[in-house]
């Protein structure tokens, strides 16, 4: 059955072709880095594809990000928001795209709402720490890249394997190996390493399904692996099957001050997000 849907399983990895990415959302990844981008350059850069710009503006001013006022252009929205946030926002605007039609699979539409909300927990636990919160976002957001690279490649597949597997979340590797001739991690690192993007996040990508380290290990990494698990355990899941950890569990295991952030009862938080993915979803 898995050859019928994907003759190309026994390939190398590193030979196959993964479909390209919005490259206006790359490049932003790329220059927000530089120390010494200038607003005018990513403004510029945006400017180029006129429908992603539009969408970037749209986010820019809606109740996902509650300006306080709106903002009339991209060089507004840059101003007011900042060369690292505008990071996450071309990167959550390119995944939507990216993602396109095969959102109407209700598997994969389903996967971009584990990856959202994967990305706004992980602001939020960074609020408490010293880690930065919109690189937290921006790693959020793109630590499943490779998910979304193989809903592309074969969406009617892919959705198919993601509504038949159960098990852990780490479980899924092996079956998309399977499946594909390599799983979502090594599909994210061909992705990033292509992109020339920091090794920070490289490691996101590749390590965030492994387990968790001590407490006092505590970097972007781990916030990634724990909001990703935090995520499933609130109904954001990335397969229909996750075994998800409790969240009460996870609060336990989070460090004090990044617990302080979150209620006990995971309703209110759970209605948060979705309010925040329906936002995104809505524009």
């Amino acid at each position: 059955m898995q050859t019928k849907l994907w003759k190309a399983a026994a390939l190398p990895w590193s030979n196959l072709r993964l479909p390209p990415f919005p490259q206006v959302a790359v490049r932003i990844l790329q220059l927000a880095h530089d120390e010494n981008v200038q607003m005018r350059q990513l403004c510029d850069l945006i400017a180029t594809d006129p429908a992603f710009a539009s969408e970037v503006l749209t986010i820019a001013n809606s109740a996902f990000y509650a300006p306080r006022q709106p903002s009339t252009s991209i060089m507004e929205a840059i101003a007011v928001l900042g060369a690292t946030k505008l990071q996450g926002m071309c990167l959550t605007v390119g995944i939507r795209a990216y993602l396109g039609k095969t959102m109407s699979l209700p598997a994969l539409r389903a996967l971009w709402r584990h990856n959202l909300a994967c990305a706004l927990i992980s602001e939020r636990l960074a609020d408490a720490g010293p880690i930065d919160r919109d690189l937290a976002y921006t790693s959020g957001i793109l630590h499943d890249i490779g998910r979304m690279a193989l809903a592309v490649l074969q969406p009617k597949a892919y959705a198919e394997l993601l509504e038949s597997h159960h098990g852990p979340s780490a479980s899924i590797l092996e079956a998309e190996r399977n499946l594909f001739g390599l799983d979502h991690c090594e599909a994210g690192h061909q992705l990033i390493t292509s992109w020339k993007l920091p090794e920070n996040f490289a490691a996101v990508v590749v390590d965030h399904l492994s387990p968790r380290c001590p407490d006092e290990f505590w970097d972007v990494l781990e916030v990634v692996k724990m909001s990703c698990a935090m995520a499933s355990a609130l109904g954001f899941v990335a397969f229909p099957g996750c075994e998800a950890v409790p969240f009460g569990e996870l609060l336990e295991q989070l460090p004090e001050r990044e617990r302080s952030k979150f209620p006990a009862e995971p309703e209110q938080l759970r209605n948060r997000l979705s309010d925040n993915i329906k936002a995104v979803e809505s524009i």
